[in-house]
């Protein structure tokens, strides 16, 4: 069978922990190279991951002709520049979100990939589960009849750690980008909408570069629905989603990351009945590299369109003002 050709740009620990395992579990993907600006680094972990080819640059890989798509975990600041590059170079790219800093830069690597001919997408692996079809599928079928809110939260501490490029703020750091983006991101999936407003409160930190080491916030929809979230860097963990209608409730207790099978699996409320919607463990990461393979192959639609990212950006651009300026930012 034919296999992409990935090429890992850095060695970033979600390159390490979860997307390179996740491409060698996929139906359509190996892992060809990886790189990094110390070539004892992308070495080593070239040995250890059983990757063929090792770079000491970014640019060595791109020009790399055996590489057909770039994944690309670099720090937030840096998703722009190397996105552009690689789609400039005829690669697809598979860029972590946030995929930039703002909307606008977002839709400058858009522009750049169409113009390139190339496929991009932001790295929500999440929302390429099944399950998320399923929750769809409950709440389209009235079961919990009117869907009156959504509530996101995800949060984890980890302040202690000042070397961290979370904490810096020119870099992109900050709890919203890194984890507010993911029950932003799902509001909008479910909901099959844009939001029109947003207001959020936001704790800056001065310890960590005043970045927001936590956010809640209000995102406004059409049709009298909202999103309630919070999101953070220094409070306890939680990953959650709930959907809440007007005759019952979607509970899904571990929502974005899921590593076990257990945690997969999430709870319907109607009335004084519960029941739980079981679903099969599988690696989301996988299914996000495969989305891709088949549309570069032409085989089947992009499910998520690179315009989504621009999208969402604009919702995480809103949430930055609203905090800062304590105010209600309509979209």
């Amino acid at each position: 069978m034919t296999k992409l050709r990935w090429g890992i740009l850095g060695c970033a620990g979600i390159a390490i922990r979860a997307c390179i395992p996740g491409i060698k579990q996929s139906e359509t993907g190996v892992v060809s190279a990886i790189a990094s600006r110390n070539l004892e680094k992308s070495q080593e972990v070239a040995a250890r991951l059983d990757i063929p080819k090792a770079y000491g640059s970014y640019e060595e890989l791109i020009a790399d002709p055996d590489i057909d798509a770039i994944y690309i975990p670099l720090p937030n600041h840096l998703h722009k520049e190397w996105t552009i590059r690689a789609a400039q170079a005829g690669k697809h790219v598979l860029c972590e979100k946030p995929a930039a800093l703002t909307a606008t830069e977002v839709g400058e690597m858009v522009t750049v990939s169409e113009e390139a001919g190339v496929l991009f997408a932001e790295a929500f692996m999440y929302r390429h589960h099944p399950r998320y079809e399923r929750v769809k599928e409950i709440m389209q079928s009235g079961e919990i009849g009117d869907i009156r809110g959504i509530h996101g939260t995800f949060t984890f501490s980890n302040p202690d750690d000042s070397k961290n490029v979370r904490y810096v703020r020119e870099w992109g750091g900050g709890s919203v980008y890194d984890v507010g983006c993911y029950p932003l991101s799902a509001a909008r999936f479910l909901l099959e909408r844009e939001p029109e407003a947003v207001t959020t409160h936001a704790f800056f930190s001065p310890e960590h570069d005043n970045v927001d080491m936590m956010m809640s916030g209000l995102v406004e929809f059409s049709g009298n629905v909202a999103l309630t979230f919070d999101c953070g860097m220094w409070a306890s963990f939680r990953n959650t989603l709930e959907i809440l209608g007007s005759k019952g409730r979607i509970v899904i207790p571990s929502a974005f990351v899921t590593p076990t099978e257990e945690s997969g699996h999430f709870q319907v409320f109607v009335g004084n009945e519960q029941r739980e919607e079981k679903v099969p463990f599988l690696n989301q990461y996988a299914l996000q590299v495969d989305d891709m393979a088949y549309a570069a192959w032409g085989e089947k639609a992009q499910r998520f369109p690179a315009k989504d990212a621009i999208l969402n950006l604009k919702v995480i651009d809103a949430c930055l003002k609203s905090a800062t300026e304590r105010a209600r930012v309509q979209l």
